[in-house]
């Protein structure tokens, strides 16, 4: 068979259209698309893939997690105990024991408290466990998908803001930044305050559900506030001597804290303010410098005396009338500069007599001269018995007022409807009289060695004793006698200690202030032991403190640490020269201020006498003299010129030798110490 049978002739066919297919033609112009999802799903979807799973924030959230179960776990007590050790180094040694117990129990409820939580912990995780254990065990895949979700939804949830929670911290209205403040405890709220009270042995931990912080922890001036309601039958006065405690527990100082019962209107007995100050030291700042350097004039009566700021910025004052007070602590920390903010707010106002009495001369008080009805320095003997007789005199002068009120009242009882002075009567001839005793100690110390006669001993021969427990009597029955007709007593002291503050006077002195101190036994010798029991903390101020008191005016809202205003000794002195000016237009200078003219006068003149009598022997050529060759050199009749040395203090010589002879007359030695003296 040929090829051509075996291959027929092929015949080439063009490609024709398909026929077009009925019904609806779709086009398609790329891969054909899925069918579309629900668009909330979709939306879902994206969301996830867009936060990768939510994976980091369940990351963050376990890390948080455990984070705050460290937190919990340790509890602040490896702080706590590393404080009490430190503590144990700076105490005294009288302390040290109490600082080595509260060590030891620290660790102990240190182990206590990680075996509570411990278990707690245990005790919560333990059915989750269980159900994951028991699904598996039996195959049950859904039982474990379910609680790994719910695993997983927890660490979202707690890791959902990039942000930490927002705190209130001790120390700080916004996030604490610096080493130093990061480890401060941060107050959340109600249960965070309630947990630093337990960790200061406030309260129990099985108190925590009877103990509420009333209304809010607010903001408060520089710092924050919260009232808190302690346990029925804990009173607040036995909570606010653990203010240190607490303090440690909030992990900030002392005096950044205020902790005292709460004395506002509907308050109770178990009821406590508490006040933490944004600054390690809210009382620090520059020198402030009292409204009285500018004022013309002050009722110390009706304005009260202004001291300066406490912590919160509130302007603080004190009202001296009707009580004294007593001012001790360390030198140098401004025990003067108080004084001098009673002092020149008395010497403002015309009606206020002064009396000024201080252990040391020098010039701190020496613009008082100027208005001063008694001005005395020193600590000698002389001295001394000067005290005494011008405190007799001011005792006397003050129950003769009171003799006067008796008369009015039976006679004129609507001028004294209460028995005591008014504001009437002291602008009328029965003004304040205000006593300032400066450098007690130096006093008492010189009167320990000055012998007095015993008071009431009318022999020939009274039996001497030393003097000081009879000063020390002296000025609290000046307290004692004179406070309802307006005698108030001012005593500073540097040494607060039993032999600078006897306790007798201290318990006539209703009002107290007490500077730096270094040990709790000098604050109590200052305020009292009560005082110092209820939280005052003069030993705890800092070395920077200066300036800084601590305040009992004894009243309900017990003691106030504030920092005082300052007037500068120049600012005193023109302070000084006004109250002198408004006490002489007023007709109100008397005493020593309303000689010292005419005693000045004297003495210039008694200098210029006795430096002639000098010039006179220089000229003769010797170191002796006749009283007729110097009459006659001077110019003035003998017997005029022995009644002039007299009153300027010459103690003539016995004899004197003048050309080999011992004659009557002066020498040189006995004018020059009157000169010194001068």
């Amino acid at each position: 068979m040929s090829i051509a049978a075996e291959h027929p002739h092929l015949t080439l066919v063009t490609e024709q259209p398909p026929a077009p297919l009925e019904g609806v033609v779709i086009e398609k112009t790329t891969a054909v698309e899925k069918a579309s999802a629900p668009g909330w799903l979709q939306a879902a979807t994206d969301h996830v893939a867009e936060h990768h799973g939510y994976l980091p924030w369940a990351v963050r959230g376990y890390q948080r997690a455990a984070a705050q179960w460290m937190d919990r776990y340790r509890d602040d007590w490896p702080i706590m105990i590393e404080t009490a050790r430190a503590a144990i180094q700076t105490a005294d040694a009288s302390e040290q024991p109490d600082f080595k117990k509260l060590v030891k129990d620290h660790r102990s409820d240190y182990r206590r408290h990680r075996l509570i939580w411990t278990g707690l912990t245990a005790l919560g995780a333990a059915p989750a466990v269980a159900g994951a254990t028991i699904a598996t065990a039996t195959g049950n895949l859904w039982a474990d998908l379910v609680l790994g979700g719910f695993a997983y939804l927890y660490g979202i949830r707690k890791g959902a803001s990039e942000q930490e929670p927002q705190a209130l911290a001790a120390g700080s209205q916004g996030q604490l930044d610096g080493s130093d403040q990061a480890a401060r405890w941060e107050v959340r709220g109600e249960y965070d305050l309630i947990t630093a009270l337990i960790k200061a042995k406030i309260i129990t931990e099985a108190q925590r559900t009877e103990t509420r912080v009333v209304g809010q922890i607010r903001p408060d001036g520089p710092g924050w506030a919260a009232t808190i309601e302690l346990p029925e039958g804990m009173k607040a006065i036995e909570a606010t001597p653990k203010g240190g405690n607490l303090a440690s527990a909030l992990r900030i100082k002392h005096q950044q804290i205020d902790f005292k019962p709460d004395t506002s209107e509907g308050a109770h007995e178990g009821q406590v303010a508490l006040w933490v100050g944004n600054e390690a030291n809210p009382l620090a700042g520059p020198k402030v410098y009292s409204e009285l350097i500018s004022a013309e004039r002050w009722d110390f009566w009706r304005d009260g005396i202004p001291l300066g700021m406490d912590a919160r910025q509130a302007r603080q004052t004190l009202r001296l009338i009707w009580s004294s007070i007593l001012i001790g602590g360390l030198q140098d920390y401004g025990k003067s500069y108080l004084a001098r903010l009673i002092a020149a707010t008395a010497a403002l106002d015309p009606t206020v007599r002064i009396i000024v009495i201080t252990g040391k001369k020098g010039p701190d008080w020496a613009p008082l001269k100027k208005i001063a009805h008694r001005f005395i320095a020193g600590s000698d003997p002389d001295a001394i018995r000067e005290v005494f007789s011008t405190m007799t005199t001011v005792i006397d002068d003050m129950q003769a007022r009171g003799d006067e009120l008796d008369r009015l009242f039976e006679e004129e009882p609507h001028h004294v409807p209460e028995g005591k002075i008014t504001p009437e009567l002291a602008g009328n001839g029965m003004g304040p009289v205000l006593l300032i005793v400066e450098e007690l100690q130096e006093l008492l110390g010189g009167a320990a060695l000055t012998k007095m006669p015993v008071p009431d001993d009318d022999s020939d021969k009274p039996r001497l004793v030393s003097a000081k427990p009879l000063l020390v009597d002296l000025f609290a029955r000046f307290n004692r006698v004179s406070r309802f007709v307006l005698g108030m007593g001012v005593y500073i002291t540097q040494r607060p200690d039993s032999g600078g503050v006897p306790t007798e006077l201290r318990d006539v002195c209703v009002k107290r202030a007490c500077f730096r101190t270094k040990t709790r036994e000098s604050s109590e010798m200052v305020l009292g032991e009560m005082a110092v029991a209820a939280g005052a903390s003069p030993h705890a101020l800092l070395e920077s403190s200066k300036g800084v008191l601590v305040l009992d005016e004894g009243a309900e809202d017990g003691y106030r640490t504030l920092r005082g205003d300052v007037i500068d000794l120049p600012d005193f002195a023109k302070i000084c020269e006004r109250g002198r000016q408004l006490r002489i237009a007023a007709g109100t200078l008397t005493g020593d201020a309303a000689t010292r003219d005419e005693r000045a006068k004297k003495a210039a003149q008694a200098r210029a006498l006795i430096t002639g009598c000098l010039d006179v022997m220089t000229q003769l050529g010797r170191d002796a003299a006749q009283l007729d060759e110097l009459a006659a050199r001077v110019g003035r009749p003998a017997d005029e010129l022995v009644a002039a040395f007299g009153t300027a203090g010459v103690v003539r010589p016995e004899k004197v030798t003048i050309d080999g002879k011992r004659v009557r007359g002066y020498d040189r030695a006995c004018f020059e110490a009157v000169l010194k003296v001068a």
